[in-house]
């Protein structure tokens, strides 16, 4: 998914929006299976625990480590993707177990875009304080990372406690890249030491000025990161990529959705490249046009400007 000054694409889901039917996520599967063999980098599947009409959204229905476990069956190299996990409404140990267990059953392909919450109505109905959101992202993130380290360990967290145990399994590859979302209650300096990576929206997508306010946000943020390193920045953009490849970039329900043509999507997408974005991550279910078609033309003709990169071999055990 991620290289220095480079940009590459992936996939949200549902590919067609739930509006009170679940034939719309018929032979999804099947699609996904098809990103995968198209190359592209990811695909991302979103965390809502309930459904809350006045957002009307319901995510990808169903539940994020159960589905993707189901597409990490169905697929062999793209990357696995939450975009983003709400940490702060489940127990770190249910979490990490979940996350691990998905990345070594795909062969250390899971990514996690982990968030800190954004639904009032969710937090109650844990039993949580909508208001302490940002201290239970801040101590779910640390538990996780702690919990899979290889070794026996002591565990004292506001969260929970233990001694002398151990949770399995372990990553594949030693670790999950655990990449925070917008700000999750936290400070830019506290981001740029905690995260892996930093996803945020991207700002205006139909005028020159959000791609620059973009770039200003990122390198905030590297300017910050210890040492310099590398963080990858990931955003996305809802579109209907329209069969016309000259229509202009045109911002739908009060700019949530881009109505765009191919050439106009590229010339974004090379802005957000020059910005320093390493990842994005498009969702087509409000194109009005078959996701199939859609999905054709974005691997036909604009992934081959922003291919995937070879990563390390997936884990050649077959469970």
């Amino acid at each position: 998914m991620f290289a220095p000054d480079r940009l590459t694409l992936g996939i949200f889901l549902p590919l067609r929006s739930y509006q009170g039917d679940m034939s719309v996520l018929e032979s999804q599967a099947n699609l996904v299976s098809a990103i995968d063999r198209q190359g592209f980098a990811a695909i991302w599947v979103r965390d809502v625990p309930l459904f809350d009409p006045t957002f009307d959204d319901a995510g990808q229905v169903f539940a994020p480590f159960t589905y993707l476990a189901f597409l990490a069956a169905r697929t062999q190299n793209v990357a696995l993707a939450t975009g983003s996990a709400v940490i702060t409404l489940r127990h770190p140990i249910d979490l990490t177990k979940a996350a691990a267990s998905i990345d070594q059953l795909s062969g250390g392909r899971l990514v996690m875009g982990i968030a800190s919450g954004d639904r009032p109505i969710e937090f109650p109905a844990y039993g949580l304080q909508h208001a302490e959101r940002a201290e239970r992202f801040a101590h779910a993130l640390a538990d996780m990372r702690q919990l899979m380290r290889a070794e026996l360990q002591s565990l004292h967290s506001p969260l929970g406690h233990f001694d002398g145990a151990e949770l399995l399994p372990k990553p594949a590859f030693g670790s999950i890249p655990m990449m925070v979302t917008g700000a999750s209650g936290q400070s830019l300096e506290w981001i740029a030491e905690h995260a892996d990576g930093w996803l945020t929206y991207p700002g205006a997508t139909h005028t020159p000025r959000g791609p620059q306010h973009l770039a200003e946000k990122i390198r905030a943020l590297r300017d910050l990161i210890p040492g310099g390193a590398f963080r990858p920045h990931m955003t996305n953009e809802w579109i209907d990529l329209v069969d016309d490849p000259d229509h202009p970039r045109t911002p739908l329900q009060g700019g949530y959705v881009l109505r765009t043509g191919r050439k106009a999507l590229m010339a974004l997408l090379e802005a957000w490249q020059a910005a320093g974005v390493n990842h994005a991550a498009l969702g087509i279910q409000f194109s009005q046009r078959p996701a199939a078609e859609v999905l054709e033309e974005l691997a036909n003709d604009v992934l081959p400007h922003f291919p995937s990169h070879h990563g390390p071999s997936p884990s050649p055990i077959l469970w």
